[in-house]
Formats: structure tokens, sequence, C-alpha cells
């Protein structure tokens, strides 16, 4: 049994971009020695998620819509009130509500996704950051 970590840095544009990172994650993968187990991939903040999606412009449009719709920005969220300068409140929601990791099989030394399934960031923020993600290999 193994472990394998990488350390990823994104820039993201926040306002519900999403950003496809398969490739990233199959690259530490085939960075380490080991051929089958399980792949976690976690983003160190709460006003960002990992998912997996069938990662097409029209499903890139209807999560932005849908994240609106749910968890709407609103100048009321307490996040924001009690907290001079905040806008994000509705920002660390959504990554409350689809939170900061996934995990995905391999063997073979390649990751088991379904044929349209991509790995993607999304950045909820109101704002541009860097994005830190780790991806960890644990395996045989």
């Amino acid at each position: 049994m193994g472990i394998h970590t990488v350390l990823l840095t994104i820039r993201m544009e926040g306002e519900t971009q999403v950003d496809n990172i398969t490739k990233s994650v199959a690259d530490a993968l085939a960075g380490s020695t080991l051929k089958a187990g399980i792949v976690t991939v976690f983003v160190k903040h709460t006003t960002a998620s990992v998912m997996i999606i069938e990662d097409e412009p029209g499903i890139r449009a209807d999560t932005k819509t849908f994240w609106d719709r749910l968890v709407p920005p609103d100048p009321r969220w307490q996040h924001n009130t009690v907290n001079p300068g905040e806008d994000n409140g509705h920002s660390h929601l959504r990554g409350q509500l689809q939170g900061p990791s996934v995990t995905i099989p391999f063997a073979a030394g390649a990751l088991l996704l379904g044929t349209w399934q991509q790995i993607v960031l999304v950045d909820f923020d109101t704002r541009a950051r860097m994005r830190e993600l780790v991806v960890q290999v644990l395996g045989e």
C-alpha cells in the first residue's frame, strides 16, 4: 500500500467559474507508481468545490444558473453583515452544499471515470483567487 500526494495551485476568477482539472489529476496519478486504488481531490478553501460533471458549455452555464437560483447572492447573509466588506456569504453556503472533495477509483494506472465524466473545480467566490488543491493517491 502506498500514498502519493501532489499539490496544485490554480488561478480562478470566481463567480461560479468552472475549470476542468481532469488532466492534472490524471498527471498526478501517472506520477505515482501505484496501479490500483483511489484518488481523492480536495480543495483547501470554503468558497470552492470539486465535483464531477459532463463538461460541456451547456452544463457549465446551467451550473452557474443552478447555483444562482439555489443560493443567490444577498447582502443580508449574516456572513456579509457581521463582517464589514464581505460579500461572499452565498459563496460559503454553496461550498458547504457541494463539498470540498471527490474520490475516484483507479485501476491499471488509469482513472475509472465514466465516458462523459470530468473532474472540475468550481469557484463560488466573488473575486479572483489562487486556489490550492490536494490530489492524494492511495493504492498499491
